[in-house]
């Protein structure tokens, strides 16, 4: 599981959502490759592969391929690979590259007659302690002469544990649900707006299998409670500067029935340095509360009913800065790259831990997209 978590929080800015693969309906391929590398020692390898096929006039059918290589999984957590030894027997095997590979293909079929967008589709992946599976599906119609958009979106998944040591778990199941509701507003013919609407639920066992409070006379695993709902707002932007400048921002609020809540912002400036080269400089901040069961880590004890390891249920900040690149080959043809400094803010969590003060990550993007 270490290695979807990792993937959300930090590549999430980057991934494109299953939903939206293809932005018009044609024949296309795009290869890439991501990287993630940070001072816990923990690496992502992320070749994908996505093949997208015009089957009508109106209709396209695709297939998203992903690969996640990960050099420290859920079974070793990080920096404290020792001590989890210590409770679960588990560790690398001799000469393993990589302590976890996930697989993850999607397959979707979209449908667009120029006022009316439908995709849908379904997902799997699978590792060795943990398996997902989703569909979805969205709609978006357009209206007043193509200046507004409205849309709806919604996922459910379908997944379940399968610890690498024997431990009895409540359930082996995790469900997780979303709503979208969009609105896109063409503002000016240089600036738009998009306003969204997120609902989302989570039931199951939400925690790791393999996070551990160990203090004095305690060692208890991670438990949070079964069930999490949260909503979220977002306003997006895209406003054209001049014919060789434009700049992309956005707000999120964020808040759940597990007293966390969080707001994020980000600016992405692009400037077109020639006609086939862009590139730009981008900035994210993010910053949460905790959730309502999380103690300072020397005050849990024995009858509390939940405990904490993770630090994502504490309050932190994080800050991204990145750099996006982009060259046209030609009109069918296009390599896009982005290199990103990923930086938390001290936290105990993390310390306790990884026996870091914070996390400070490298990530990098390389894509390859061509029209067939």
């Amino acid at each position: 599981m270490q290695i979807k978590n990792i993937l959300k929080a930090v590549f999430s800015i980057l991934l494109v959502k299953a939903g939206a693969f293809a932005s018009s309906i044609k024949d296309s391929v795009s290869l890439g490759f991501a990287t993630y590398n940070d001072n816990a020692s923990v690496q992502v390898y992320s070749p994908t592969l996505g093949v997208f096929k015009k089957v009508a006039h109106s209709w396209m059918v695709g297939l998203k391929m992903r690969i996640d290589a990960i050099s420290a999984a859920s079974i070793k957590n990080g920096a404290n690979n020792t001590r989890v030894d210590t409770v679960t027997g588990a560790s690398r095997k001799e000469g393993q590259l990589f302590d976890d590979v996930r697989y993850a293909p999607t397959l979707l079929a979209t449908y667009d007659d120029g006022n009316n967008l439908l995709s849908f589709g379904a997902y799997y992946s699978t590792e060795k302690d943990y398996t997902g599976r989703a569909v979805f599906v969205n709609y978006v119609r357009q209206l007043n002469e193509q200046n507004t958009a409205l849309g709806i979106g919604v996922s459910q998944s379908f997944d379940y544990w399968q610890p690498i040591f024997k431990r009895e778990l409540p359930t082996k199941d995790r469900k997780e649900g979303k709503i979208d509701i969009s609105v896109n507003q063409l503002i000016t013919p240089t600036f738009s707006m998009q306003g969204v609407f997120s609902y989302m639920t989570s039931k199951g066992f939400l925690s790791s299998p393999y996070h551990y409070v160990l203090k004095d006379d305690i060692a208890k695993f991670e438990k949070y409670p079964d069930k999490r709902t949260g909503y979220a707002f977002a306003l997006k932007g895209v406003y054209m500067i001049n014919l060789k400048n434009a700049t992309n921002f956005s707000y999120r609020y964020y808040k759940d029935d597990w007293s966390i809540k969080s707001h994020t912002a980000s600016i992405e400036w692009l400037h077109d340095v020639s006609k086939k080269f862009t590139s730009g400089l981008r900035f994210r901040y993010y910053t949460q509360t905790k959730s309502n069961f999380t103690k300072p880590l020397g005050d849990y004890g024995r009858g509390d009913e939940y405990f904490v390891v993770d630090y994502r249920m504490s309050a932190f900040d994080s800050f991204d800065i990145g750099l996006p690149f982009m060259y046209k080959i030609n009109h069918k043809h296009k390599i896009k790259a982005s290199i990103d400094l990923y930086q938390t803010t001290k936290n105990d969590y993390i310390k306790n831990w990884y026996g870091k003060d914070s996390l400070t990550a490298i990530y990098t993007t390389l894509s390859y997209d061509f029209d067939y």
